[in-house]
């Protein structure tokens, strides 16, 4: 006679879908690169073949647009603080977040602008540099 399990069986997780949670320094940067594909690199337009993301998109929607993308740069923001970064690269983060939300609240030249800046590309770029320094083991090797 077969043991009776009360344990439900494990679903397996969509392949797109794997965002490891903690607050260790591999997951933190996964998290924050996967936000960045997001806001950054989430489309590619045909012909050009240039990647724009979730805040460009947004950055259209009059106002609204711009804070909706302003909100989801400082999770990037406030994943790093979590990880430990220094408030001196925590500030130039805000500032990158608050730079892109301050000109792209212009009509029609801060659209053309949410295309041009990628604040969240270049807070993923401080905050990889200061995991590879700190916390090595969780650098990933990529190509």
């Amino acid at each position: 006679m077969e043991p009776i399990t009360t344990a439900r069986p494990q679903r397996p997780r969509p392949m797109g879908l794997q965002v490891p949670l903690g607050t260790d320094p591999h997951a933190v940067r996964t998290r924050i690169e996967a936000m960045e594909r997001l806001l950054e690199r989430s489309f590619t337009v045909p012909g050009i073949k240039y990647q724009i993301g979730v805040d460009a998109v947004a950055g259209l929607v009059p106002v609204v647009g711009d804070f909706v993308s302003a909100a989801l740069g400082a999770y990037i923001v406030w994943e790093a603080r979590n990880a430990g970064i220094p408030k001196w690269k925590l500030a130039r983060m805000i500032g990158n977040v608050a730079f892109d939300t301050a000109v792209g609240a212009i009509p029609i030249a801060g659209d053309a602008f949410d295309f041009l800046f990628r604040s969240n590309s270049r807070n993923l770029k401080i905050v990889k540099k200061h995991l590879d320094k700190h916390h090595p083991a969780s650098r990933v090797i990529e190509g």
